[in-house]
C-alpha cells in the first residue's frame, strides 16, 4: 500500500514512530486534552466562521442595500481563498506542527468577524471574507487533524479515535450556533451579534489553540527533513492513487455540498411543508455523526475506502431514488437517510487514507493539495447546482449529484485495488 519513497529515503523512513516512544500515560492524556480543546474551537470555529452566516444574510442585504446572491457570494469567496491557502497550510503544519498557525489564525478570524460587523458597503464585506478564508485555512479540519496525526504518529487507534471524537463534537456545530445566532440577532441586531460571536471566539480558540497544542517530543516526532517531505509529496502527486483520492473525494464534496444547500428548497419544490424540509435538513447533521461511527467501527474489519465506496455508492442511489419517491412523506424520509449516512463520512476517511498509504511526515501537505479541489468543489458545485435547477429542473440536479457520488465510488474502488 505504501507509495515508492523518494531518492535517499527507504520505505517507513518518513512514517511516525511508534507512540511508545513518545511516553505512556503522560503522553495519552496530552493527547486527550489536544483533542478536547481542538474539538471545543473546531465547533466554535465552524459555527462562527462559517454556518452563523445563513443567519446573518438577510438583514445584511437588507441594511447594505445588496442582493441575496452579493451578499452570500462573500461567502463563496471565503470559501475558494481557504482552498487556495490550503497548500502553504499544509506546508507549515507539517514543518512547524500547528500551535502557531492556529493561534494567529485564531486572532485573525476573531477580528476578521469583529471587521465584518462595522461593513457599510459590499467591498468591505468581501475584503473581510478573504481574510476569514484565510483564517479558515489556518483553524479548521485540516489543521485540526494535522495536528491530532502529528501527535498519534504511529498509533493508528489513537489518530481514528481522536478524529472521531473531533467530528463527533463539531458536527453539531451547526445545531448549536445557526438557532444561538439567530437569537442573539433577534435580541441585539446583526452587528452587536457578530461583536459578540467574534470576541467569544478570540476570546476561548486562541488561548486554547496557544495552551493546549503541542508537538510531539523531538524524539518520538516523525523523522525526515523539508527536502526528505518534498521528495515524498512530489512522488506521491506523480502517481495514480493520489489522484484517484482527488477525485473521489472532490466528487463526494460536492455532492454532499449541493444537497446541503439545495435540499430544503427541493423538498418545498416537491410539495412538502417548510417545517418538514427544514427538520429533514436539519437531520443531516445528526446523521452525519451517525454515518462517522458505524465507518470507524467497521474500519476495524473491512478496507477504509470499500467502506467508503459502498456508501458514497448509495448516496447515488438516494439521490436518483429522491424525485421518483421524494413526494411521499415516507420516500422522502428514506432517500434523506440513506444520504446522511454519508454526509460526513469524508472527514475521517481522507485522513485514514492518506497515513495508510504515505505516512505521517507530508500529511498536511498532501492533505492541503486535495483540498485545493475538494473545498473549491463544495463552494462552486452548488452555484452550478442553481443555476441547471434553473434552466433543466431539480431531477437534472439529483441526476448530476448522483453521477458525482458513483464517480467518487468508483474512484475509491479503483484506488482499493492499486
Amino acid at each position: 500500500m505504501n507509495a515508492d519513497p523518494p531518492a535517499g529515503t527507504t520505505p517507513g523512513a518518513l512514517t511516525a514512530a511508534p507512540a511508545s516512544r513518545g511516553g505512556g500515560q503522560p503522553h495519552a492524556r496530552q493527547g486527550r486534552q489536544i483533542v478536547a480543546a481542538l474539538a471545543v474551537t473546531q465547533t466554535t470555529g465552524y459555527g462562527v466562521l462559517y454556518y452563523a452566516f445563513s443567519v446573518f444574510l438577510v438583514p445584511m442585504a437588507r441594511d447594505l442595500h445588496a442582493t441575496n446572491a452579493q451578499i452570500a457570494a462573500a461567502l463563496t469567496l471565503s470559501v475558494l481563498i481557504a482552498a487556495a491557502c490550503a497548500p502553504r497550510a499544509g506546508r507549515w503544519l507539517d514543518a512547524h506542527g500547528g500551535r502557531g498557525l492556529m493561534t494567529v489564525g485564531s486572532l485573525l478570524g476573531a477580528g476578521a468577524v469583529l471587521a465584518w460587523s462595522q461593513v457599510t458597503a459590499l467591498w468591505q464585506l468581501y475584503l473581510v471574507f478573504a481574510a476569514i478564508g484565510v483564517a479558515c485555512s489556518m483553524v479548521l479540519y485540516e489543521a485540526a487533524f494535522a495536528v491530532i496525526i502529528a501527535w498519534h504518529g504511529g498509533d493508528a487507534r489513537g489518530r481514528a479515535n481522536g478524529i472521531l471524537a473531533l467530528t463527533i463534537v463539531a458536527g453539531f456545530a451547526s445545531s448549536i450556533f445557526i438557532p444561538l445566532t439567530g437569537l442573539l440577532v433577534d435580541a441585539y441586531g446583526w452587528r452587536q451579534a457578530l461583536l459578540i460571536l467574534g470576541a467569544g471566539y478570540g476570546a476561548l480558540a486562541a488561548p486554547l489553540h496557544a495552551m493546549v497544542i503541542r508537538r510531539r517530543p523531538a524524539a518520538s516526532r516523525t523523522p525526515g527533513t523539508a527536502g526528505q517531505r518534498a521528495g515524498l509529496v512530489k512522488a506521491a502527486v506523480r502517481r495514480r492513487p493520489f489522484w484517484l483520492l482527488v477525485i473521489a473525494f472532490t466528487a463526494n464534496g460536492g455532492a454532499v455540498a449541493t444537497i446541503a444547500v439545495l435540499l430544503v428548497t427541493y423538498l418545498i419544490h416537491l410539495g412538502h411543508s417548510p417545517v418538514l424540509a427544514a427538520t429533514l435538513a436539519g437531520l443531516l447533521g445528526v446523521l452525519s455523526v451517525t454515518g462517522r461511527l458505524i465507518t470507524t467501527g467497521l474500519q476495524t474489519r473491512l478496507p477504509a475506502a470499500l467502506i467508503a465506496a459502498a456508501i458514497f455508492a448509495l448516496q447515488g442511489v438516494a439521490a436518483l431514488l429522491l424525485p421518483v419517491f421524494g413526494t411521499t412523506a415516507a420516500g422522502v424520509i428514506g432517500c434523506v437517510l440513506l444520504f446522511g449516512l454519508g454526509f460526513g463520512i469524508a472527514s475521517i476517511t481522507l485522513p485514514h487514507l492518506l497515513v495508510a498509504r504515505y505516512g505521517t511526515a507530508a500529511y498536511a501537505t498532501l492533505a492541503g493539495r486535495i483540498a485545493v479541489f475538494s473545498v473549491a468543489d463544495k463552494a462552486l458545485a452548488p452555484l452550478g447546482a442553481v443555476a441547471l435547477a434553473q434552466a433543466a429542473g431539480y431531477t437534472w440536479v439529483m441526476s448530476a449529484v448522483a453521477m458525482a457520488s458513483v464517480t467518487a465510488a468508483l474512484a475509491l474502488a479503483a484506488y482499493h485495488r492499486l
